[in-house]
């Protein structure tokens, strides 16, 4: 119970010790802020700087004053605690031996939380080592799909070849009058290429010594040769621009292969480069959902610090803004567009979010023109420009302009 008393007076004094600390920042803040006050006058263009740390320093002083009445606050309350343990002590020492005991029990029972915590961690670390080994194995596994793919590709083209081939024997077929399921069942089981060949040779050597019979048939014959080599010529121009027209589609899809990859690449490397500095840490990633990348979908992993949410679904409206805008941001990176609009992006962040955000705009905006709507007056000290509307009587809006620059140089004058 001494113990007790004594700590509680020592804590009295540090108390007393950090009033007089803070009043004595509390000074330093005033003068702080008049040095600041009278470098704005003479540096016009740090000015809006200056303005924005004035603004903080009073934040601070407030805060710092309000800090003291709570001290204040708590000095009162201790004394009466101090009174109060003074007649407990006056009564029994007894519970002295049992906070003891107590207080040893607690101990015991953080070492063996730290130690759980220590396996935990571990744990974790193993997971976490085991996830990227998995990672680094379906890369592998995607290439090995991919180069299986092309040959598959590759196959397919050759059973159009062969398609195209066997529609062209058929017509050619149909075009002297037979029938394919006939001929194969007219033709005799024991027929072989090379003896029907022999059987055709021999016929038309019979054929040419018979000589000229009849000199129309030389005539249609000339005419069908003519025919025959224009359908000829007709079908390896069909069958040269069919392998052309499938060449320059497997060239088209193998382009947009590569280039829907090295784009996703670059963007998914923006979006994990961006998303832990809007959010002050975290990670998140983007991820394919099926394996043709010409029809596969886009899946957006994020995680803020300190969550292990499954799915973007379970976040904030604030942390889905800021997502979005790790995204959008990532995605500009990659293509920069000479405009950008913004519409009140910043409604449902808080104020740490909001001056991240804030950050992010003025460095893409060396880049890009921002045109952004809001009402978060940390978001209007970024703009250079300001547009507003105003209602000077009632029922007439207004559009008012000011020119930040301008204003600053007005208002140092």
């Amino acid at each position: 119970m001494r113990g007790r008393l004594q700590l509680a007076l020592d804590l009295m004094s540090g108390l007393e010790n950090q009033r007089n600390e803070l009043i004595a920042l509390r000074d330093q803040r005033k003068e702080s802020l008049l040095r600041v006050r009278s470098k704005a006058q003479d540096d016009r263009h740090a000015a809006q700087e200056i303005k924005i740390r004035a603004q903080t320093l009073r934040t601070e002083l407030n805060s710092t004053e309000q800090a003291l009445q709570r001290m204040q606050s708590q000095i009162g309350q201790l004394s009466s605690r101090r009174e109060e343990l003074q007649a407990a002590l006056s009564e029994s020492e007894a519970p002295l031996a049992e906070a003891a005991a107590e207080l040893e029990q607690m101990l015991e029972r953080r070492v063996g939380v730290e130690s759980e915590m220590q396996e935990a961690r571990a744990i974790v670390e193993n997971i976490e080592h085991e996830l990227r080994q998995l990672e680094d194995a379906r890369g592998q596994a995607e290439q090995a799909v991919e180069a299986v793919r092309h040959v598959l590709e590759e196959i397919r083209i050759g059973m159009q070849e062969v398609k195209v081939r066997r529609q062209t024997l058929e017509e050619q077929i149909g075009e002297s009058g037979f029938q394919l399921t006939q001929l194969q069942q007219d033709m005799p089981e024991e027929a072989a290429e090379a003896q029907w060949q022999e059987n055709v040779e021999a016929l038309a050597q019979k054929i040419s010594r018979l000589g000229a019979i009849n000199l129309a048939a030389i005539e249609e014959f000339e005419q069908q040769s003519e025919r025959k080599q224009y359908l000829d010529a007709q079908n390896e121009d069909l069958s040269e621009a069919l392998t052309t027209l499938e060449a320059a589609i497997h060239k088209i899809d193998k382009e947009t292969r590569t280039r829907f990859k090295e784009t996703f690449d670059k963007v998914n490397a923006g979006f994990k480069r961006l998303f832990p500095r809007l959010f002050g840490g975290g990670h998140a990633y983007l991820e394919l959902t099926g394996d043709d990348l010409l029809d596969t979908g886009v899946t957006l992993m994020a995680r803020p610090p300190g969550k292990r949410n499954s799915t973007i679904q379970l976040l904030s409206g604030g942390e889905k803004a800021m997502t979005a805008v790790a995204l959008v941001f990532s995605i500009f990176e990659l293509n920069p567009a000479p405009f950008c609009m913004l519409d009140e992006v910043d409604a449902p962040l808080d104020d740490a979010n909001v001056s991240r955000y804030c950050d992010m705009l003025r460095e893409m905006s060396e880049q890009t023109q921002f045109i952004f709507i809001t009402h978060n007056k940390v978001t209007m000290e970024v703009a250079q420009q300001l547009t507003g509307v105003t209602m000077h009587e009632p029922g007439v809006s207004r559009l008012v302009a000011v020119d930040v620059d301008e204003a600053v140089e007005l208002a140092a004058v």
